[in-house]
């Protein structure tokens, strides 16, 4: 029995120690430091200039950032004005796979003047590539190097335009909205007559292509017309970005108001905002028996006349003024616009038609 119990132990310590020796290493997976990938761009000094709009303007090109291991990242170009360490950047989602982007001399145009640039001054902008595991998560979060990257914007201005019943429906004569750095967002006030609301958006002076009223704010090539709440001065907003349109009251308006006026010192006369100059204007039977100012919302509180001292014939001054003179009977065109930060004055044109 002794001899058995013997060979059993024997037995078991060498089946162990068999075990013990075929037993795999276990493979593991170490987390390396994650590091960006590499940023460049085809050039550093891109030239801007509306001969030129629709060329390549930049290109900006990253190497695969580096997990460690095969990841799939969600790749992002972030761009900020140099100075503000990325506080709020622009970020522009890359498709899958890609680590490159490119943006013709318009589009990067319009974004120097959507970072609030001004135009025709050199201006410095930061990129680089955010390269992220998660959407939502900050942890697996790289970064590339930051390009630095030198331009100068230039205002783009363009126009759409407005025909509608207060000026008889007809596309070339229709008043315009503007945008100032053709951004697709357009803005403008527009005058409409009593009983003549209705209105329509158009990309040129002509009827080929009409936008209208699509419901809720939309406007759509197969919209309806659109309507102004009433008669009188309105805003209006489009985006032909999200095809979306505002109408609102203007908050500020001018008038002429006088003796020499149809309507004497009883009523106001409005003016025309003109969208394309951004000068307010009318072109108005004016007598020369009598005067006339301009009124700011047609109230006393703010109005504009000749300066009692130191006239010079194109400057109107604030409120304590003198009333304008008419040399002669007849139609006139009466330009105004305001200058200074307080608009204590405003340049004007009066002449005769």
């Amino acid at each position: 029995m002794k001899n058995f119990m013997t060979k059993f132990l024997a037995f078991s310590c060498l089946a162990l120690l068999v075990l013990a020796s075929c037993k795999k290493d276990e493979v593991r997976t170490v987390a390396q430091p994650a590091t960006g990938g590499a940023l460049t761009a085809s050039t550093t000094t891109p030239a801007l200039s509306k001969s030129n709009l629709m060329e390549t303007a930049i290109t900006v090109t990253a190497t695969t950032q580096n997990y460690g291991y095969t990841s799939a990242a969600t790749n992002s170009l972030q761009i900020a004005v140099k100075g503000t360490a990325f506080a709020s950047p622009t970020e522009v989602a890359l498709a899958t796979g890609a680590l490159s982007k490119s943006y013709t001399v318009k589009d990067f145009n319009n974004l120097l003047l959507s970072l609030n640039l001004p135009s025709g001054k050199p201006a410095q902008l930061e990129m680089r590539v955010k390269s992220s595991l998660s959407a939502t998560a900050t942890e697996g979060t790289v970064y590339s190097n930051v390009v630095t990257v030198t331009a100068t914007p230039f205002a783009l201005v363009s126009y759409i335009y407005v025909p509608g019943a207060y000026q008889g429906w007809n596309p070339p004569t229709a008043d315009s909205l503007q945008s100032a750095n053709g951004n697709g967002v357009y803005t403008g006030i527009i005058n409409f007559t009593p009983g003549n609301t209705g209105f329509k958006i158009t990309p040129q002076k002509k009827w080929d292509v009409a936008y209208g009223d699509a419901g809720g704010g939309k406007i759509s090539t197969s919209g309806a017309n659109f309507a102004s709440p009433g008669a009188g001065q309105y805003q209006i907003t489009v985006d032909l970005n999200a095809n979306t349109y505002t109408i609102e009251p203007v908050a500020v308006y001018y008038s002429i108001i006088g003796d020499a006026t149809a309507g004497g010192w009883g009523s106001d006369t409005d003016m025309k905002y003109n969208n394309g100059t951004n000068i307010w204007e009318i072109t108005a039977s004016l007598a020369s028996t009598g005067q006339f100012k301009v009124r700011k919302n047609h109230d006393w509180g703010t109005s504009y006349g000749v300066p009692k001292a130191g006239a010079d014939g194109a400057t109107l001054a604030k409120s304590d003024a003198d009333n304008i003179p008419v040399a002669s009977t007849g139609t006139y065109k009466f330009t105004f616009v305001l200058k200074g930060a307080d608009d204590a004055k405003a340049a004007y044109t009066l002449v005769k038609q």
